[in-house]
């Protein structure tokens, strides 16, 4: 009787640990700082980009990605229940907005559809948070790699396309963009709420263009 009762206690503390290790969070501020580097042996371009930061915000189903470095600022704000978005740039002291339909959206990801995920037995500690690392795969054949945590889980999971069939929270990763090799390292944590004004859309200071003439002046890239 007390063996039973003994395999019926682990039995029932191993399906509390394992819902309790993964937690899904509906708030959060992700902050990455950037490394990049060009393999060139003029990198003039790089050191440009490089220390820039990556900040995140996610509340519900809006989510806010900005991108500040020396030469240029950005943030797109993004509603997945819509599927709507609002890119905003700062560049040579033109302030431009962007609004894109959730076909616009689409499109201007469509090179992250269909990447998988594959982990390895590779782990690291990052920020505090145990991370798995996986090999990230694209359509094509080309590859990156992602280290992140299973423990935390956003419920919007379109607050990145590049990560949305990722089941866990990037905490560092290594992209290839050109001639340029980007890595982000999640400098800081915060789950604490996200103001409602993050999501705020400017109704004035700003240059409106259409998604398609933002296109040709690459604006949303």
């Amino acid at each position: 009787m007390k063996k039973h009762i003994v395999i019926l206690l682990v039995s029932c503390f191993g399906t509390l640990y394992t819902a309790n290790a993964q937690r899904k969070v509906g708030e959060l501020t992700l902050v990455y700082d950037a490394s990049i580097s060009s393999g060139s042996k003029e990198p003039k371009l790089a050191d440009a980009f490089d220390g820039h930061t990556k900040t995140i915000y996610i509340k519900g189903n809006m989510s806010r990605a900005e991108i500040a470095s020396a030469i240029f600022s950005s943030a797109a704000i993004h509603d997945s229940k819509a599927g709507t978005s609002v890119v905003l740039k700062e560049v040579s002291g033109q302030k431009l907005l962007t609004r894109m339909t959730s076909e616009n959206w689409a499109e201007a990801n469509k090179r992250y559809d269909g990447i998988t995920f594959a982990n390895t037995s590779e782990t690291k500690t990052i920020a505090g948070y145990n991370c798995i690392k996986a090999v990230a795969t694209f359509p094509d054949g080309t590859t990156f790699s992602v280290f992140y945590t299973p423990d935390i889980v956003p419920e919007n999971k379109d607050y990145e396309y590049l990560f949305k069939n990722l089941n866990g929270l990037p905490l560092e990763y290594e992209l290839v963009q050109g001639k340029l090799t980007i890595k982000y390292t999640v400098s800081k944590i915060n789950l604490n709420p996200v103001p409602a004004s993050k999501f705020d859309i400017p109704k004035s200071g700003y240059r409106e263009m259409t998604y398609e003439e933002s296109k040709k002046m690459n604006v949303n890239n």
